[in-house]
């Protein structure tokens, strides 16, 4: 008896260390998810830990972590069992970033110079005030609702579900809905939405006539191999041909970057061709980061970059609650971190169905937004520039028209010419947003 018990704890031992082993690298990854995500949303959007725990933090393996707050000192750090410890720090201006050992908390950092100057007495979208109410008599204003209060209901192995949905018809919010603990006022995390805000300052820099995304990617490193051949319209695309892995769910080029990288912006720099140019799509947030340091490329010092961002679009067209978080060394991480509330992401919606038109003045050629709506090669008609498309049907019951800003979890902002709406969804992705548009379009009475 005692030989068996002692085989069987020989084999448990085995079990649990060779699990161990196969896990460890991966507790960098758990332990740096959650102290980013904890000291984003806290200091962001100011909410508890325990809230934070059970709606935000929800990777694989991610109920391991241990977290704490600083308060006095702005920052969060985490660890699995006492190991890996991850420490992200707050930066007003800047958001929360992952520090390594080499960070000096001394050390000064620019921010950018933000226009908060509100306008209340004119309403949303162009002020800062209260939404007119809507009276449309083509709308079904009870099938609107009952759209929305069925996209917060939780999936039927009780799954989270939205947080905030906003529907805008002809520039007037039609419907618009909360989960509890959740306002309008609440700045909610946009993911891979940010891939959208960045290619659209490519477009005002090409309106400006500060470059011209045909030309050749300006990246030295490619000066003297094939890889010169790539263009800004190849890196917006996704349609470069270099070598990338985005996969979240193990250590990938992806998950290095953004948890492990202090310059996010050279992730993809290095990477070998593995295709061809205009023939290779290829989903990557190492293209969308090398096109921030693209962009930052084109001002003659950083403070210039910084405000860039927000004096030519965010603050531009009232989103004041927008902020994009930076990497260590102070570039936009344009892939995944912007933070907004529900209305100011509608607001980045109306822009582009409004052609780039904001109130009067002509932020982009209105030829940008049909580019960014225009298919890439080899995309199988699902992806434009840095923008999500219905072209080929992948939201089978609405409009081929539809194209869209795409984050993690569901974060959707759909712009939709047809009907002339926009639908921002932000939350989880346990609702079917197919029936979500399908069904609030059909409110409409053409």
């Amino acid at each position: 008896m005692k030989k068996i018990l002692g085989y069987s704890a020989l084999v448990i031992i085995c079990v649990l260390g060779t699990a161990f082993y196969i896990n460890y690298p991966k507790l960098d990854l758990i332990s740096g998810f959650s102290s980013k995500s904890v000291a984003s949303a806290h200091f962001l959007d100011n909410r508890p830990l325990g809230v934070i725990e059970k709606g935000d933090n929800d990777i694989n393996l991610i109920d391991l972590a241990k977290n704490e707050i600083n308060e006095k000192e702005k920052f969060a750090e985490a660890s699995v069992y006492g190991l890996k410890t991850r420490r992200a720090i707050y930066r007003e201006g800047l958001g929360a970033v992952l520090v390594n050992e080499d960070y000096d908390a001394s050390k000064p950092y620019l921010v950018p110079k933000r226009n908060f100057t509100l306008n209340t007495a004119i309403p949303f979208p162009y002020g800062d005030g209260e939404p007119e109410k809507p009276t449309f008599n083509n709308l079904d204003y009870k099938r609107i609702d009952a759209a929305l209060n069925k996209a917060f209901e939780p999936s039927e192995e009780g799954k989270k579900c939205s947080r905030a949905i906003v529907v805008v018809y002809k520039d007037k919010i039609v419907g618009e809905k909360y989960a509890p603990g959740f306002t309008k006022d609440s700045r909610l995390l946009g993911w891979s939405m940010t891939k959208s805000i960045t290619a659209t300052l490519f477009g005002i820099l090409q309106k400006q006539g500060k470059l011209n995304i045909t030309q050749p990617a300006p990246i030295t490193e490619w000066a003297n191999d094939e890889r010169k051949n790539i263009t800004i319209h190849n890196l917006l695309q996704m349609n470069s041909g270099l070598e990338w892995d985005e996969n979240y769910d193990k250590i990938s080029d992806v998950t290095k970057m953004l948890f492990q990288e202090s310059d996010m912006t050279k992730s993809q720099i290095n990477k070998p061709l593995v295709g061809k140019p205009n023939a290779t799509w290829n989903y990557s947030s190492g293209t969308t980061n090398l096109l921030s340091g693209i962009i930052r490329k084109q001002f003659k010092t950083h403070q210039e970059y910084l405000d860039f961002w927000y004096s030519a679009l965010i603050d531009k067209i009232g989103m004041h609650s927008m902020l994009v978080e930076a990497d260590l060394e102070g570039n936009y991480i344009g892939s995944s971190y912007a933070w907004a509330t529900a209305r100011d992401w509608a607001k980045f919606g109306l822009l582009y169905l409004h052609k780039g038109n904001w109130n009067g003045e002509q932020l982009f050629d209105a030829t940008w937004s049909k580019y960014v709506a225009t298919p890439t090669p080899t995309s199988e008609n699902q992806y434009g520039a840095q923008f999500w498309l219905n072209a080929g049907g992948k939201m089978p019951d609405c409009p081929r028209d539809i194209y869209y800003a795409d984050g993690f979890q569901g974060q959707r902002v759909f712009i939709i010419p047809s009907h002339d709406m926009v639908i921002v969804r932000l939350g989880y992705d346990h609702i079917d947003l197919n029936a979500l548009v399908k069904e609030v379009l059909a409110s409409v009475k053409q």
